[in-house]
């Protein structure tokens, strides 16, 4: 069985290393971004099955990153990380194409859930 590959993008970089490891240590092959730059860089030199990715980011943000991968990947689900107060932009996203969202602190198990659903394509 291929191992699932996720992209995980946040700014914050010990975020991003920490679950990246945790993914790997469940057998999940992840990659991680620290920019939306970096996010659409990876996606261009590798495939993923899901890409992660934070809503609210410096320079490029996540609602940019969703329309510019939906365009070049329409098949690829992205989930969304909300921080406080980014429920609208979780609307926005949801309709520019995300699978789904889930709001930080991100706990390890759901997120890993919502990986498995969106990889399959089945939502909740």
């Amino acid at each position: 069985m291929t191992p699932l590959r996720v992209l995980f993008v946040d700014d914050e970089e010990e975020l991003v290393s920490t679950v990246v490891e945790r993914l790997g240590m469940r057998r999940i092959e992840a990659r991680g971004a620290t920019s939306g730059l970096a996010a659409l860089a990876e996606v261009k030199e590798k495939e993923f099955d899901v890409v992660v990715l934070d809503v609210r980011m410096p320079g490029l943000g996540g609602l940019d990153v969703i329309k510019r991968l939906k365009d070049s990947h329409p098949d690829l689900e992205v989930i969304l990380l909300s921080g406080h107060g980014a429920r609208e932009d979780v609307e926005v996203g949801l309709r520019l194409g995300a699978f789904d969202y889930l709001q930080k602190p991100v706990d390890i198990e759901d997120l890993i859930e919502i990986i498995r659903r969106a990889a399959a394509g089945v939502s909740s």
